[in-house]
């Protein structure tokens, strides 16, 4: 049986304090991959706010771009912006925009609405992310469909965490 390993949790001024000594610890810290399947469960409550907008109506995948990045050095700014396809004209616009989080806690970030006076479907905004989550974009079109986007953010604390 190997030997327990201790873990020590640095914050980012004694890290760099301890210069060469710190390099040590690096193996040992928790980074979001090697974190287990559970780590990005959804929340309850994102589970209730997804079925409150999503309703009956079961969402697609397609048609919606979101420009995001894929880590996050400070999750108390991290912009978006979202474009969905679509020619916004009176038969055949995109009504909202939804952006979730899956483990803040407030799920629901923002509703954006839209009309065919917009012209382009295409939002952006900044959110905060409390730890390494996904955030759900669902597009809600005119004629009842909704098109869904899911995208991992790896949220890192102090910049070198989880």
């Amino acid at each position: 049986m190997p030997d327990p390993i201790d873990i020590a949790i640095l914050n980012r001024r004694t890290f760099v304090a301890a210069g060469a000594a710190a390099a040590a610890f690096l193996p040992y810290l928790a980074r979001a991959e090697d974190a287990g399947a559970n780590a990005l469960a959804p929340s309850q409550k994102f589970e209730d706010d997804f079925a409150r907008i999503a309703g009956a109506v079961t969402p697609i995948e397609g048609k919606v771009t979101v420009d995001l990045p894929e880590t996050a050095e400070n999750g108390n700014f991290v912009p978006i912006t979202i474009a969905v396809e679509s020619p916004m004209t009176d038969a055949d616009y995109v009504r909202a925009i939804h952006i979730l989080s899956t483990e803040n806690p407030h799920a629901h970030v923002a509703t954006f609405y839209l009309s065919p006076v917009n012209a382009v479907a295409r939002v952006q905004t900044r959110m905060r992310l409390a730890k390494t989550q996904n955030v759900v974009v669902l597009a809600e079109q005119s004629n009842g469909e909704m098109l869904i986007l899911t995208t991992l953010v790896k949220v890192t604390i102090g910049g070198c965490g989880i």
